[in-house]
């Protein structure tokens, strides 16, 4: 149950949360932590053995995950580019289904010969490690989104799409094992092996036609309406993408999946007020991961973790050092140009997180034996996979020689504009400085390349936009544009301007 609280208590805790989630997550950023860790240590830090905050209601968190979740795997859909993945498809779906399967067993096996033999007290039956192994058997797409995007992580060889590919479309068939082992073991009955993999197969099949045939008709839906207030084509994507995962779940087919290829096929098309609805997704998916982990953390007692704390700690350094790379290099066998370096780092990319715990909750939810113990085991899984894996992503990538020369470039900050990703073009603001002066004070005297335009002036709290005899002061910013960036570039270092802020419309 919660704790009954008026409205405005229950509103003044809620910001309260958020507020210290935002300011903590930024400070543990700039240390290299995992922002999604510090939101669970918020969440159990306000909890029943925190600060007292009691949050007990099973099939709220359930729904809180279930609705997150949808929009964090639509937001990531929206978000990549099908021109970057259309190479790594293949290892991706096999990541995505024959990996988790592979982990499921290999962990649950695993969990239960350790139960029985080492700790007797919490001994379970193969079912039950079985059904622990499926709820932690997929990478977390939260997490991996969260950090891969955080960290700024520029990789080669389309390691981040791959690795965006395969936890955006993972949790189905996680999802779907979970499901089943909860029917076994409610049920008592031998499992029926060709029933569970046709199930599966059909979900799969179903949920990714539905996506695909929501997605390219929500992009029809988008581009004729006439809605006469702009702020609402976000709203009007937001609702596709809830109505993408509950028609699909009604139909009977898999709606995470489902989801995430709506977006994927969404974003990589033309639509109306494009730019502003994927700023107001990406917040929105931040706002929901936000919640999650939130949610996540108060649901959890800190005090029970302890009597599974070393199993826990057992199971998820296994699942790190030897399930995740087993699985990795038995999968991505067939695909022989997928370098040893690059399978290396895809096995320390296996990142649990929010979505293992939802997973975990559906068997407290559905009354399992022993689902305080999953829930709890899983919980610390987690917390070992960000601590170990999330912590040291760009230091096992530099390490693996997998990183690019990353952008040193400042993001451009006095002038807001955007233009249509049709348009290719590099956008800087330059400080002037008197150095810059000495080639000349009026803007035609200054030496850009061509295919260059300054198109606006920022003096003092003025903006106004230059003619070529418009004379130029010290401190001045000005906006440049260019088709040529490496020209530009170059004219910069030549006049010896180096402060100046970046940004390629690509």
């Amino acid at each position: 149950m919660v704790t009954e609280f008026s409205t405005e208590t229950f509103l003044l805790i809620g910001s309260i949360l958020f507020f210290t989630s935002m300011f903590i997550g930024n400070a543990g950023h700039r240390f290299g932590v995992p922002v999604l860790l510090l939101f669970l240590g918020v969440g159990m830090l306000f909890g029943s053995d925190g600060f007292g905050l009691r949050f007990e209601n099973v099939q709220l968190a359930e729904a809180i995950g279930v609705i997150c979740l949808c929009i964090i795997l639509f937001s990531g859909g929206l978000d990549t580019k099908f021109t970057e993945i259309k190479r790594i498809i293949a290892p991706g779906i096999v990541l995505a289904t024959v990996g988790v399967l592979l982990t499921c067993f290999i962990t649950g096996y695993f969990t239960w010969w350790l139960s029985n033999n080492f700790f007797g007290g919490a001994a379970v039956s193969l079912l039950t490690a079985l059904l622990l192994a499926a709820t932690c058997s997929s990478t977390d797409s939260a997490s991996v989104f969260g950090i891969l995007r955080s960290k700024g992580l520029s990789l080669k060889n389309n390691l981040r799409s791959l690795l965006e590919l395969e936890s955006g479309s993972n949790d189905p068939v996680a999802y779907i094992l979970t499901v089943m082992f909860i029917s076994l073991i409610k049920s008592g009955t031998a499992p029926n092996i060709p029933m569970a993999v046709s199930m599966t197969v059909v979900q799969l099949i179903i949920g990714g036609l539905l996506g695909y045939f929501f997605g390219r008709l929500a992009v029809i839906v988008i581009n004729k309406a006439r809605i006469e207030n702009e702020s609402l084509y976000a709203v009007l994507v937001l609702t596709v993408c809830v109505f993408v995962f509950s028609g699909t779940s009604f139909l009977k087919g898999n709606g995470y999946l489902a989801v995430y290829i709506a977006g994927l096929v969404i974003g990589n098309h033309k639509f109306v007020h494009k730019r502003s609805v994927m700023k107001f997704m990406d917040g929105f998916a931040w706002l929901s991961q936000i919640l999650l982990f939130l949610t996540l953390g108060l649901l959890v007692n800190p005090g029970e973790l302890l009597d599974v704390l070393w199993i826990g700690i057992i199971i998820g350094l296994f699942m790190i050092f030897i399930a995740r790379p087993l699985t990795v290099f038995i999968t991505l066998i067939p695909f022989r140009k997928i370098q040893f370096k690059d399978q290396g780092f895809i096995s320390w990319v296996g990142l649990r997180g929010a979505v293992p715990i939802i997973f975990a909750i559906m068997p407290l939810a559905a009354g399992v034996p022993g689902a305080r113990w999953i829930f709890n085991i899983v919980f610390v899984i987690t917390i070992v996979s960000l601590l170990v894996q999330g912590t040291t992503l760009p230091l096992v990538a530099k390490l693996l020689g997998l990183v690019n020369k990353p952008n040193v470039f400042k993001q451009i900050e006095d002038f807001d504009m955007e233009f249509s990703e049709e348009i290719k073009s590099a956008m800087t603001e330059i400080l002037i400085t008197e150095e810059t002066l000495t080639h000349g004070r009026n803007l035609m005297e200054m030496p850009l390349p061509d295919k260059t335009l300054a198109v606006m002036v920022k003096r003092g709290d003025k903006f106004f936009i230059p003619t070529g005899k418009t004379e130029l002061m010290a401190k001045d910013k000005l906006l440049v544009i260019s088709d040529d960036e490496d020209a530009l570039r170059e004219t910069y270092k030549n006049m010896g301007i180096q402060n100046y802020s970046y940004k390629k419309n690509r």
